[in-house]
């Protein structure tokens, strides 16, 4: 196989996801940067002519891509790949396949390419670097320290370990230490910006605005194409109460990389406090396509949502945050909030108050004028003033029944009393059955004979007062 010795084009470095949060609920958490490009080693090493030229060509993709801002990251992964195969030395190669693999997402694969790399060519840092940079963001903290030792060891001179341990100090609160390490690297790397990096947040976190100010504009001159340095630019400007000039930051630091999520954050955090609630959905969709499982983000979304009046769909983005963290406070009290002043349902609503009120500690740990417990308190009148309704509307129906029950006793002993015959009147078809018989006015209420039924024979009735029968009128009587 012909082989030349031939230095190496810059190697593609890895750029980290970031964490992003939900900016009405938490806050933003930015892990360690990867360093800025560096040419790669220049030592002789022996390829072969064809992998040489297939890595030239992925190398020339990835510059055409970066310069237009467009990543085909499938399309460079299969250059490295055919890179690779025509050697399998070629320890770069196997690097960049890690950093397009920490791009696309792949975690596992990106370490496991880091790590041929190593044992490929051990003097391949930056594969040291990126490794420890995953093990740092993991959360093992150990680990990323134990991979820069080993670094600096290897490398006394190595400015970007320096920088990075630095920053390690720094989250655990040793300012000085980190101020130290950071004044090393730069010493070694007067270009180091993820040393200038760890300074800004260091004077951030002291509340010395002034001087954070200083050394982030000095950064801003050495590299104005890296977003974080915007973005460190925009929180001073916020914490010194310049909103807009710090939007502008935040607004170059997406101009600078249009899917940096921490700009996106603070951006739609602007937003929310301006109640600009279309702007702020913007952000947080942009923030969600790059981790949809971001609980805080989607309870933000919501509240943006329910800020245009689309309450039904902001109650699925909190029904969505419940279910990545049910512990996540802020989406009981904004589904309350909604069951409470829309959806009319206060008694609901009380609870998820409460729910709020328990995760954050009790009503010991939440300020006594925190929103939540006028809130709650307001619901609860609302509660019992329904109650209240409701059991006043029981008692009206009950006396309405009551009232028809009388009116209808009443109307059968009217229609009863006037069933009765009056005075000289007929007695009712619901009587005795006997005949009524009209009084003689002028008799003494003795009744009249009554009359024969049909075909029978009747006994004329005694005269009442006759005349002495006349002895010369002939009788009737039979012999």
């Amino acid at each position: 196989m012909n082989r030349r010795m031939h230095p190496f084009r810059p190697l593609l470095l890895a750029t980290l996801a970031l964490t992003a949060v939900g900016c009405s609920t938490t806050q933003t958490n930015t892990p360690a940067a990867v360093a800025k490009p560096v040419a790669a080693p220049t030592g002789p090493v022996s390829i072969s002519n064809r992998a040489m030229l297939l890595f030239d060509d992925a190398v020339k993709s990835f510059d055409a891509q970066k310069k237009a801002k467009a990543f085909d990251y499938p399309s460079l992964e299969r250059k490295f790949k055919a890179a690779l195969e025509a050697d399998q030395n070629l320890a770069e190669a196997e690097y960049n396949l890690g950093v397009i693999a920490e791009r696309m997402g792949k975690g596992d694969e990106a370490k496991a390419r880091y790590a041929s790399a190593l044992t490929k060519k051990p003097s391949l840092r930056q594969a040291s670097d990126n490794l420890a940079i995953m093990k740092q963001n993991g959360g093992d903290v150990a680990g990323a320290v134990a991979l820069y030792q080993d670094v600096l060891t290897r490398y006394p001179d190595d400015a970007g370990s320096r920088a990075r341990l630095a920053e390690i100090y720094r989250q655990n609160n040793d300012h000085d230490k980190a101020m130290e390490l950071s004044r090393a690297a730069l010493m070694r790397d007067p270009m180091n910006t993820n040393a200038l990096k760890v300074m800004i947040r260091s004077y951030l976190d002291r509340k010395q605005l002034a001087m954070a100010k200083l050394v982030a504009l000095r950064a801003v001159k050495l590299d104005g194409t890296d977003p974080e340095l915007h973005q460190a630019v925009g929180l001073i400007l916020l914490k010194e109460g310049d909103t807009e000039g710090a939007r502008l930051q935040f607004k170059s630091a997406l101009e600078a990389k249009a899917d940096y999520v921490p700009a996106h954050v603070e951006l739609a955090q602007l937003a929310l406090n301006a109640e600009d609630f279309p702007g702020a959905e913007e952000h947080l969709r942009r923030i969600l396509q790059s981790d949809g499982k971001n609980a805080a983000a989607h309870v933000d979304l919501g509240i943006a949502l329910k800020g245009q009046g689309q309450y039904d769909k902001a109650m699925q983005e909190y029904d969505e945050a419940e279910k990545l963290n049910p512990d996540l406070g802020a989406t009981y009290l904004n589904r309350g909030i909604i069951l409470h002043k829309v959806k009319d349902a206060p008694e609901r609503a009380v609870e998820l108050y409460k729910k709020y009120v328990a995760l954050a500690g009790g009503e010991v740990a939440i300020n006594a004028e925190a929103p939540v417990f006028g809130l709650m308190r307001e619901a609860e009148s609302i509660v019992q003033a329904k109650r209240e309704a409701s059991a006043a509307e029981a008692q009206a129906k009950q006396m309405e029944a009551l009232q028809a029950q009388q009116q209808a006793a009443m109307k059968a002993e009217e229609a009863k009393q006037k069933g009765q015959p009056p005075p000289g009147g007929a007695t009712p078809a619901s009587g005795n059955g006997t005949a009524p018989q009209a009084t003689p006015a002028s008799g003494t209420g003795a009744q009249q004979p009554a009359a024969a039924p049909a075909g029978g024979t009747q006994t004329a009735p005694a005269q009442k007062n006759a005349a002495p029968a006349d002895s010369d009128e002939p009788t009737d009587d039979l012999l």
